[in-house]
């Protein structure tokens, strides 16, 4: 038996919404917590929030691709973003780069299963730089060593 796509539904996503009053002046709220319990804004999520909210799927599109941080897809299992601004870079963001791609075995911005390096332009830590954050857990004066030790410490935290 077919299933028509429209009628697929997240029931979290629902959930979620209606926390929020079913109101749509509250999109960005959802989605971020939509994506919080999946881990990314699947399809069927998304149309359960236009639904819900009674908006356009165009319009929660444009909302998803205009915002870096929403996800379509399942994503790694570790994010570690590396800030590359110029204060980041003054005090050796290039080479923490370089050395986490080696060590880590991919390349910035490369989807990765197991830890993916995210480009980032200033996490609001220029004063102690290089800085990055896992898990939306800020570091800084991060070098290599350390940045092992912080990503090995986020892996026990699953």
């Amino acid at each position: 038996m077919a299933t028509l796509l429209n009628t697929i539904e997240d029931a979290k996503a629902r959930d979620i919404c209606k926390a929020h009053g079913d109101k749509p002046d509250e999109l960005i709220e959802v989605l971020h917590e939509v994506q919080a319990a999946h881990g990314y804004l699947s399809d069927a999520a998304l149309r359960t929030i236009a639904q819900s909210l009674n908006i356009s799927r165009a319009e929660i599109h444009g909302v998803v691709t205009f915002y870096h941080d929403f996800k379509k897809e399942k994503g790694a299992k570790q994010t570690i973003k590396i800030c590359r601004a110029e204060a980041c870079q003054a005090v050796g963001a290039n080479e923490l780069i370089a050395e986490a791609e080696t060590h880590f075995k991919t390349k910035m911005d490369d989807k990765a299963v197991a830890i993916k390096l995210e480009a980032t332009y200033c996490l609001g830590n220029c004063a102690l730089g290089p800085a990055v954050m896992i898990d939306d857990q800020l570091y800084g004066r991060v070098d290599i060593a350390r940045l092992k030790t912080i990503s090995n410490n986020h892996k026990g935290e699953d």
